[in-house]
């Protein structure tokens, strides 16, 4: 019989997505209701959407305090972060377009701080094709292969900081991702990308911003001996502002950053082959990372099973996960590998 060490890479690869797929069928046919996948996934999204509503409706008649209201929040949205990823591979309801359409825009509204899931797909699956490679623009947009630093930081903390803080990196990017797009499909392509964040996003980024300008503001001005001095529609707004803050914004800046913190360091970059599914990701799960986890679904720990088997829903990912990390250990598969912060995110040794 022979070894992992035996076998070639795309025999490891096979060994793993039949091993998962099989752990996959197996779980299904001890709970029968796991094949009802249309049923669970609208079932998730009304799980989270009541989580978050009953959170925003407590707080707002003060039954909950905003230390409470913002994590609770924080993780009900990471749920809908998941089903726009199983979404943009036509998990649910491929053959009931109104309602496929009307899940992804119910998670767009849920977490609205990223491009739409109709702009993403078209990225998303472009990352399974040129992950690790310059032509990632998913991964490369979150941070991915840059140096640790405070522009690091701001690029995981803001989608649009990516732009700001890189504009001539980006366009670069963003050129590049467009030659590997069909050529039929470039014009519609790069429409898609410019006008990702309209209008739901730029809603939230412009809230976001007047929050922060408008607290920070007021904090600053009086140790210089200042004081700010705002319109009348601007102190009218804030109340809405605050309270969005609480129950929309700032709970959707922790998830986000929790995501983009771990899949942008369990995302190797630069120095492997786009084909070989071994090396594209690791299982990023170490001890210290519990709170990321917890706003982003368990990400690092299951993301990286995802990679060999695309079609298996999230939350039959976390029900595999421990036969799928055993088989992935066996074939090479890295786990917790932390120098990937330091080598900024290759594979191999580097030095910046």
């Amino acid at each position: 019989m022979s070894t992992s060490s035996d076998m070639t890479d795309q025999q490891r690869i096979s060994k793993v997505r039949n091993i998962v797929t099989q752990a996959g069928e197996e779980i299904r046919t001890r709970y029968p209701i796991l094949k009802h996948q249309n049923f669970i996934g609208a079932s998730i999204l009304g799980f989270a959407w009541t989580g978050m509503i009953a959170c925003a409706l407590a707080y707002g008649y003060g039954h909950l305090s905003a230390w409470f209201t913002i994590p609770l929040i924080a993780i009900f949205a990471s749920l809908t972060h998941e089903l726009e990823h199983d979404l943009i591979h036509y998990m649910y309801f491929k053959k009931t377009p109104w309602a496929h359409h009307l899940m992804l825009a119910l998670v767009w509204l849920a977490r609205p701080n990223t491009i739409s899931p109709w702009a993403r797909r078209r990225m998303h699956l472009h990352h399974h094709k040129y992950s690790g490679t310059e032509y990632d623009l998913e991964e490369r947009g979150i941070s991915n292969g840059m140096p640790w630093g405070i522009r690091r930081i701001l690029v995981i903390s803001d989608q649009l900081m990516s732009v700001y803080l890189r504009p001539f990196q980006m366009f670069k990017m963003i050129h590049l991702f467009m030659e590997k797009q069909p050529e039929k499909e470039r014009k519609v392509a790069m429409i898609s990308q410019l006008l990702g964040f309209l209008p739901l996003s730029m809603i939230y980024y412009g809230l976001c911003y007047l929050f922060v300008i408008f607290h920070v503001g007021n904090a600053v001005a009086p140790i210089f001996g200042y004081e700010m001095l705002w319109s009348e529609s601007i102190i009218e707004a804030m109340p809405l502002v605050n309270f969005l803050a609480v129950i929309w914004i700032i709970p959707n800046f922790i998830r986000s950053f929790s995501l983009q913190f771990v899949s942008s360091n369990m995302h190797y970059y630069g120095d492997i082959d786009p084909r070989d599914v071994i090396k594209q990701t690791q299982v990023l799960n170490p001890w210290w990372m519990v709170p990321f986890q917890l706003f982003c679904c368990n990400f690092g720990s299951t993301h990286a099973i995802h990679h060999f088997v695309v079609k298996e829903p999230f939350y039959i990912r976390q029900l595999t996960s421990k036969t799928a990390h055993k088989v992935m250990k066996e074939v090479g598969v890295r786990f917790n590998d932390i120098g990937t912060f330091k080598r900024m995110n290759r594979w191999n040794d580097y030095k910046v």
